[in-house]
């Protein structure tokens, strides 16, 4: 055959050839059997062969050469029984069998569709060309056996690609460590380990070093293991996100599979909204239209149909219209597959919270930095003024007398005693405290059905004010049944439909619900139930025609021919299509969609019995007849039907119309189908408890008024004194600014809704200073999801734009679960705020007290190591305690927290500085009366200190649960974490004292001292209740984080 490249067939002489070649193969065998079955396997598949080949040379009228199809390597060694094997059906189906592809082949098939290019397409033989190359039958599909799959897998290769390697716990350790507040403590160990070598050796001077070091390393571990973990958590959401469900045809069967299963061969069905899951071209289909942009960065969408622009690209989107698709390549072999491959998601996203805890800790860091050069200076002039004394009561410094050694150590001494305050200044347990909650929040929101894909929704969701919400499916079931039916002005309520309708009426019915769908029924061969599939509305209407009407899809799409489709959009609110029948003349045009809207285009209606009637006198009543069914709950669907014939246009007259559009006026009224989509059982529930907390509910929806205002009513949205507050989305856009935002707080219900309204009426309640969360699941929902604060997507019902456009995916669609959302932000937020007052408590009462003491006496009585010890506990396994709380009942009494409201508010401040300033008493009197008051030693008396000072905290811990409640320990037995790190924490505090002695530099207490250390911090609990009865006036605003600092600064520099 090489020989013959430039050879130009006809049909005959590619029947001699190829009779010719099967000759000579045969002539090989000198077996009689083999021979027999050889000429028996040429007179079977002959017929078809030649068919095939044709049809292919006269597609290209004699241009291009047959050869050029398959593009072998070695095309010389190759017989013509080779290059038709790819084109054999399988033995007893209507599958082409997947024999071998070579990879030039497969290159050029990748290139054809990333380069968009006609002529290779041409060179391939077309679309048809395409699929027998890659052995699939159109119409069918691939076989889909487990065999066909691996052997494509194999051949082309799977639907995933090689991802950038994961960060590793290095690179979060590292990370961790190039933290400013971590350099400054590991700048002071190294000062306080230069200097405690110097002045008590090696063997004892590395402690107070060495313990620094230590907590950095602890509080660096921990951190970096927690981010580590977040980041794996990340990646299993992402997967999860990513794992979009397809629907295929293979072996003639529509199904659901993974966006990874799909291999190069299959046809995939497209509809609105859908993500192109790989390379192909345009099989069959209507309006379709795509947005490349995430592939090519123009926004224009782009016209897909069979001629001019066949080619479809991973990653793009459908914006419109219907089709199938045939795969050509997948992986790392498409354009978006390779664009993946050089992309690794950023991890280090900063929430608005953690950017403000980051704000909060650097200014108390350069409070702390302020307040120890203050005690450095101070501590310096006393000393070199001479108003310091020794162990035995002489003065330290005395001028030229004083040895160089001596001074020296008392300079390092000092300089440890600023160490000292700069240490305990810092806060290191908020950032860490901020991710743990995060990450706790967003494993535990995961089990209640809600994927968080932004790490800000988990704060955001907790100041929301209004929730946005559709009905179809997230307030009700959405498991539509078809319970009412009106032909003319007769009702039928599930009964046997058809036995009420004319012949030509019930084959009106076939037609318009069988064509104009983008539905599909599958039935198996067994004559079992019927599949269905499509989108709720569509698949209870197909079932009704099925089941109850008794209409075989497969036999009315043999018998017409679909010429025009107007699909269906959530502005148009219906669907059109213009067919033909076989053997006939005339043309059928039906329209489909809401029963209001149809009726309007409708002049005439069809009875029972058949006859078409004038609609003018009877209009009012089926325009009651609409209301009545959506006043019980259902949703109306209403057919229209017109017959024009052959030589009439069957398209609507209009200039500045791009697209030809299908006649929508003179047409009869078939029928109207009312379908019930029953509430979800904990809807109402979930609907009050978000209104006890504060937060208005909008239900904003494209049905009828009717149905809207009665599903709104059943769920609680609506109440008998909601008068008034129910409008349709035309009368919503139609208000003048200072209107809509005049009457956007009272509106509760929005009906026959696009989502334009839904956008501007989002706008509006943000302008109005709202925090809004909506909820969405179309194409056309994703501006109002960007523009919203929270964009919620349905996970079951939402389309991949919708989601990809969202913070946070529900995935059962249910408004529970947005409920339980919300909930869980306020978790977030009130967790973090618990984890401030408890840390500050520390912070002020451990700062105050080491200033006081060091400025007063020269001296401090909780040592570096001591305080150490303190941050490391209440941070690293404070944090833990508290940031884990789980959501409790009280948070959804409460009112929203607002978009402004200051981050520690007048209720922290009470609480903390009422427990700082007991503390601070408290130990002051032990610091400067304790060895009297005890009569104990200097070394037994800071033990003393530090001990009530730990166990003062870890009492502290439980009143930091609730920032307002009495009661604290409602729960406390199911909270096995805090009570264990309670019990940890009083553990490690014993061994500090006991048996760390020389470590931490402390004396063994006796029991009396032990039980007067927990008397002092047991009296925090009474005390915090007695605070609590405090009233807080929430009416000014409270002082911020960075006017506090301020203030200190100033008060500090005044008062020296």
């Amino acid at each position: 055959m090489s020989s013959n490249h430039n050879l130009q067939y006809d049909g005959s002489s590619i029947i001699v050839d190829i009779t010719n070649t099967f000759t000579k193969v045969t002539s090989k065998y000198t077996n009689n059997a083999k021979r027999r079955w050889r000429f028996a396997y040429t007179a079977i598949y002959s017929r078809r062969v030649m068919l095939s080949l044709a049809k292919e040379v006269i597609s290209r009228k004699n241009h291009n050469r047959y050869t050029k199809i398959f593009h072998t390597e070695s095309s010389s060694s190759r017989t013509t029984v080779d290059i038709i094997e790819p084109l054999i059906p399988q033995h007893g189906t209507n599958h082409y069998s997947l024999v071998g592809v070579s990879d030039v082949d497969k290159a050029k098939l990748a290139d054809m569709v990333k380069d968009k290019n006609l002529k290779s397409l041409s060179e391939f033989g077309g679309v048809e060309g395409v699929a027998n190359v890659i052995g699939t039958f159109p119409t069918k599909g691939i076989i889909g056996s487990e065999d066909d799959i691996s052997k494509r897998v194999e051949l082309f290769g799977s639907n995933t690609y090689q991802k950038p390697p994961p960060k590793g716990l290095l690179h979060f350790v590292l990370e961790a460590l190039n933290d400013t507040t971590i350099i400054i403590l590991l700048f002071c160990a190294g000062l306080s380990l230069g200097f405690g070598i110097k002045e008590h050796g090696p063997s004892e001077g590395w402690y107070e070093g060495g313990s620094i070091i230590l907590a950095v390393f602890l509080v660096v571990v921990v951190s970096a293991l927690s981010n580590f973990r977040q980041e794996r958590q990340f990646d299993k959401l992402s997967k999860i996100s990513n794992n979009i469900k397809v629907e295929v045809l293979r072996n003639d069967r529509p199904q659901k599979i993974s966006i990874f299963d799909v291999v190069v061969g299959d046809v995939v069905s497209l509809k609105i909204g859908d993500q192109i899951p790989a390379d192909g071209v345009f099989l069959a289909g209507h309006s379709l239209q795509v947005d490349e942009s995430s592939m090519t960065g123009e926004s224009d969408h782009v016209e897909i149909e069979s001629v001019r622009a066949p080619f479809l690209l991973s990653g793009a989107k459908v914006v419109d219209g219907y089709a199938q698709m045939l795969v050509t390549s997948v992986g790392a072999n498409t354009s978006w597959g390779q664009m993946m491959n050089s992309i690794t998601r950023d991890s280090n996203e900063r929430t608005p919270l953690q950017a403000r805890l980051d704000k909060l800790t650097s200014s108390i860091g350069k409070v702390g930095l302020a307040v120890a050069f203050l005690v450095l200076l101070v501590l310096l002039i006393r000393y070199f003024t001479g108003n310091t004394e020794d162990e035995n009561g002489n003065k330290e410094f005395q001028g030229t007398k004083t040895d160089i050694n001596d001074v020296l150590n008392a300079v390092v001494r000092i300089v440890a005693v600023a160490v000292t305050i700069v240490v305990v200044a810092i806060p290191e347990g908020l950032p860490l405290a901020v991710t743990l909650t995060l990450a706790y929040s967003m494993k535990r929101m995961m089990g209640d059905n809600a994927m968080v894909r932004k790490l800000s929704a988990c704060e955001t969701m907790g100041s929301a004010t209004v929730i946005c919400t559709d009905k179809t499916g997230t307030l009700t079931l959405n498991e539509m049944r078809v319970t009412k039916f009106c032909l003319g002005l007769e009702n039928f309520v599930m009964e046997s439909f058809s036995n009420a309708m004319a012949p030509k009426v019930l084959e009106l019915f076939y037609q318009g619900v069988a064509l104009n769908t983008t539905g599909s029924v599958y039935k198996p061969s067994s004559g079992s139930v019927p599949e269905i599939s499509g989108s709720p509305t569509e698949k209870a209407i197909l079932l009704w025609a099925v089941s109850d009407l008794g209409m075989d899809m497969d036999e009315m799409k043999q018998k017409h021919k679909v010429l025009h489709v107007e699909t269906f959009n959530s502005e148009k609110k219906r669907s059109g299509v213009a067919i033909r029948k076989e053997n006939e003349n005339k043309i059928d045009v039906h329209w489909k969609g809401a029963a209001e809207m149809i009726l309007a285009m409708c002049d005439n209606y069809i009875d029972i019995n058949g006859a078409m009637k004038s609609i003018d006198e009877e209009r009012s009543k089926l325009e009651k007849i609409i209301q009545g069914m959506a006043a019980s709950s259902l949703r109306c669907i209403a057919f229209a039907h017109m017959e024009i014939s052959e030589d009439i246009d069957y398209f609507m007259k209009k200039e500045n119309k791009t697209h030809k559009m299908l006649r929508e006026d003179g047409l009869t009224l078939v029928g109207i189908v009312g379908l019930k989509d029953p509430c979800r059982s904990n809807t109402r529930l979930a609907v009050e408890t978000c209104k006890a907390a504060g937060v208005e509910i909008k239900m904003i929806t494209g049905d009828n008024i009717f149905t809207a205002k009665a599903i709104a009513t059943e769920c609680g949205i609506l109440d008998s004194n909601n008068a008034g507050e129910v409008v349709e989305g035309v009368e919503f856009r139609n208000y003048t600014e200072e209107e809509r935002m005049e009457k956007v707080d009272k509106i509760r219900v929005m009906a026959r809704s696009s989502p334009l309204d839904k956008l501007l009426m989002v706008q509006c309640l943000r302008k109005k200073g709202h925090v809004v969360a909506v909820t969405g699941d179309g194409t056309n929902d994703a501006p109002a999801l960007k523009e919203a604060d929270i964009g919620l997507s349905m996970g079951i019902q939402g389309t991949e734009v919708a989601k990809q456009s969202s913070d946070i995916v529900i995935l059962d669609d249910n408004f529970n679960s947005v409920a339980t959302v919300l909930r869980w932000g306020r978790c977030v937020y009130n967790n973090i705020q618990k984890f401030i007052q408890f840390q500050l408590t520390v912070n002020v009462a451990a700062l105050v007290i080491n200033f006081i003491a060091a400025v007063s006496s020269g001296d401090v009585p909780l040592t570096t190591v001591q305080l150490l010890w303190v941050n490391l506990i209440m941070d690293t396994l404070g944090a833990l305690a508290l940031a884990t709380e789980r959501p409790t009942k009280e948070l959804m009494r409460k009112k929203p927290i607002g978009r402004t409201e200051p981050l520690i508010t007048k209720i922290m401040w009470r609480n903390l500085l009422a427990q700082s300033l007991y503390q601070i008493a408290v130990l002051l009197v032990l610091q400067f009366y304790g060895k009297s008051i005890f009569n104990v030693s200097t070394e037994v008396k800071n033990t003393l200190i530090f001990n009530a000072f730990v166990l003062c905290q870890v009492f502290n811990e439980f009143n930091s649960r609730s920032m307002e409640k009495l009661y604290v320990f409602e729960g406390i037995l199911k909270n096995h974490l805090f009570l264990g790190i309670v019990g940890i924490t009083i553990v490690l505090q014993i061994l500090m004292v006991e048996l760390l002695r020389k470590f931490a530099d402390t004396e063994r207490l006796t029991w009396d001292q032990w039980g007067i250390c927990v008397g002092i911090a047991i009296v925090s609990w009474p005390l915090a209740c007695l605070i609590k009865l405090i009233p807080v006036s929430n009416n000014t605003p409270s002082f911020t984080y960075t006017k506090w600092a301020k203030l200190l600064v100033f008060k500090l520099k005044k008062a020296f």
